[in-house]
């Protein structure tokens, strides 16, 4: 589903213009997609990488950014599965990060849904805009299958249901589960810093990974 694709420098393209590669890197949620991978599905949390780093959408209960950055293939609570390859983008790091913190704007964190607004949802949205390149079709087949289903689902997860769906309350049928603590939104929260206020005049929260 995907070969390790990886890096950062720069290439040029046919017109001698900078281009910067852009990747997907995806994360298993569950070791049962060990299984079910191999019928084209699978429960995946998925980031873009691009200039040395990995953005990613999360859920937390504050009108503010759900967006986040990581070191790349280091996301914690997720074990790395496989680095795709989307296509390349003319951004330079300064304005991709005028870029990012701009659409980090769009995804608040309380309004994460596992269905309608999950972590693919915003890197098949970033990778489009960057690359005008979706990501591949079975990173978030499950989601566009529940959405399907809708109404099979439980009304938690259901389109019309306002709760958001935080990725450590999830427990999986094999036991398992995210990263799931009663302190985890304090945690989360410490960890992550403002950027500068956007041109849209507002604060978006990146989550950074200090090693």
């Amino acid at each position: 589903m995907g070969g390790a694709v990886s890096g950062g420098a720069a290439v040029g393209d046919a017109a001698g213009a900078a281009t910067y590669p852009v990747v997907l890197n995806v994360y298993d949620l569950t070791p049962v997609n060990n299984y079910l991978h191999w019928g084209g599905l699978g429960i995946f949390h998925s980031a873009v990488e691009v200039h040395g780093s990995e953005y990613s959408f999360g859920a937390h209960d504050h009108p503010s950014s759900g967006v986040f950055e990581v070191e790349p293939k280091s996301c914690p609570g997720f074990i790395y599965r496989c680095t795709v390859f989307i296509g390349h983008t003319t951004l330079n790091s300064l304005e991709f990060r005028e870029f990012i913190q701009r659409m980090a704007s769009e995804y608040h964190g309380d309004t994460y849904h596992l269905i309608s607004k999950n972590c693919n949802h915003f890197t098949d949205d970033l990778s489009t805009r960057l690359t005008g390149k979706s990501i591949p079709g079975w990173v978030n087949r499950l989601a566009r299958l529940g959405a399907f289903c809708n109404c099979l689902l439980p009304e938690g997860l259901r389109l019309e249901s306002t709760e958001t769906k935080h990725l450590g309350d999830c427990r999986f049928s094999d036991g398992s589960n995210t990263t799931s603590n009663d302190n985890s939104d304090e945690d989360e929260l410490e960890d992550k810093h403002l950027l500068p206020t956007t041109s849209v005049g507002e604060d978006t929260i990146v989550k950074e990974i200090h090693r």
